[in-house]
């Protein structure tokens, strides 16, 4: 990879890149991205950049950008305006050279947001073909796209103004763009960043904090295709980061990267796009708890922000450093959240806190926290006889005012349980909603076999 690295740097200084537009007077038809052909995916040797611009006043018909060293010119587009912010979208690996399908979405979903440049880039040749060979293309793309930025630069733009959101492995092509800024660039969100040839490899390879003024990361399937590692200044770890709600396993995931056929397997690793473009569209606040952590996120050990962030927690879309105040930034901050199987994927969190009299032997509660409209959420919970105070976080669709009743139930092997149970409380609350006092409900005694329920009485 490094002579032909060496060749294009060569090459670039040699000429003199433009921005150029198609006359808008001739009303062409609307960019977009290119069509691989089935021996350029096979060969697998072009890396061919071009860059698709979107704005308010032309959502629906991008308009197309493209380098030309022999042409001298610069030609401004009349669509680009360099006072407002413009945010970089790269995509990541694609086995057949298709389009990605999730593209205008998000686009569009900026776009009603703020009153942004939308610049796509469309690096489908080099993309395309095996992962591994993609894999080499990945900082001749970023050096591209770094020659864009700069061209707009002449137009008015700040580094500053730049956000790159890039996918998977368009996460590390945004991070090397930032190395080539000196971490000048005003911010960058990484969606799942890419893991294989990523996880070990050296920060200045792969997206870190230090690529821009500001880096986040969402992740979601960091035990396949995504990196399991934090690699922003604050990372959003889903459902735990690997297995989300809805999406289903398989055991030969993790050598399906390495062939044209993903199949379902990449529902985890795509939900981190989806997530984000429903912060976006504002239906929930999508919001982090900071945590040392799955397991210690779930017990309820980390319910505040205020030690970390200053009481202020971060959320996923593009409230300024994803929402927090504190300075200097914090790196590699890892923060949990829970959603759910379906758009828009919000959760309430729920804090599930019990007090059990002492036990003779163990048991296994669950816990089922029922809602107005029939939505069910239930939690397992082990309980020891050395403990009598317990807490569990669970993540339900509705808030706490709708949920309507909560049952439990004595579960576990019949001959090794805890026949009987006395809670002297249990109490539900809702995690940063200090509107809506706790429900709960005191001296309660359960057997085998005999499930427990309240109707809660709302006053919300």
């Amino acid at each position: 990879m490094a002579w032909k690295w060496i060749k294009f740097c060569t090459l670039l200084s040699l000429c003199v890149a433009s921005v150029i537009v198609r006359d808008e007077a001739s009303k062409p038809q609307c960019a977009d991205f290119n069509n691989t052909t089935w021996l350029e995916y096979k060969q697998g040797t072009k890396v061919l950049v071009q860059y698709l611009l979107l704005t308010r006043k032309n959502a629906d018909c991008a308009s197309l950008f493209t380098q030309d060293c022999l042409n001298h010119t610069q030609q401004h587009t009349a669509y680009f305006n360099s006072t407002l912010n413009t945010i970089v979208i790269i995509h990541g690996y694609r086995a057949i050279g298709s389009k990605p399908s999730w593209v205008s979405g998000l686009a569009q979903a900026l776009l009603q947001q703020e009153d942004v440049n939308v610049v796509v880039v469309d690096w489908i040749y080099g993309a395309s073909f095996a992962y591994n060979l993609v894999v080499e293309n990945y900082k001749e793309v970023s050096v591209q796209i770094s020659v864009l930025i700069n061209q707009l630069t002449t137009y008015g733009s700040t580094l500053e103004s730049f956000h790159l959101i890039g996918v998977s492995l368009g996460a590390h092509v945004a991070g090397f763009v930032g190395t080539l800024f000196k971490g000048k660039l005003g911010r960058i969100t990484g969606l799942d960043p890419a893991g294989p040839m990523f996880k070990n490899a050296d920060p200045f390879d792969r997206l870190d904090p230090s690529d821009a003024m500001f880096v986040e990361a969402i992740h979601t399937d960091s035990d396949y295709f995504g990196i399991s590692i934090p690699v922003g200044h604050v990372d959003f770890f889903l459902n735990g980061g690997m297995d989300q709600t809805g999406c289903a396993r398989s055991r030969f995931a993790s050598i399906l990267i390495y062939f044209p056929v993903y199949g379902y397997v990449i529902c985890d690793h795509m939900r981190a796009l989806h997530v984000y473009m429903s912060a976006l569209n504002g239906t929930c606040a999508l919001t982090g708890f900071p945590c040392s952590s799955y397991e210690e996120f779930l017990d309820g050990r980390c319910v505040s922000c205020d030690e970390t962030f200053n009481g202020t927690c971060p959320q996923m879309g593009l409230l300024k450093n994803s929402g927090i105040t504190v300075s200097p930034l914090p790196k590699h901050e890892k923060v949990y959240l829970l959603t759910t199987s379906e758009t828009p994927f919000c959760a309430h969190h729920i804090l599930i806190e019990l007090k059990v009299t002492r036990l003779e032997k163990t048991a296994e509660v669950q816990v089922n926290l029922i809602s107005m409209n029939g939505a069910e959420t239930e939690k397992n919970l082990r309980l020891q006889t050395d403990e009598m105070i317990y807490k569990a976080v669970i993540g339900h669709p509705e808030c706490l005012c709708k949920i309507d009743s909560i049952q439990l139930k004595n579960i576990g092997a019949r001959f090794y349980r805890q026949g009987n149970i006395h809670f002297e409380y249990i109490c539900i609350s809702e995690i940063l909603n200090m509107r809506v006092s706790p429900l709960c409900v005191e001296n309660i005694n359960i057997g085998r076999g005999t499930p427990w329920s309240y109707d809660f009485v709302q006053v919300c």
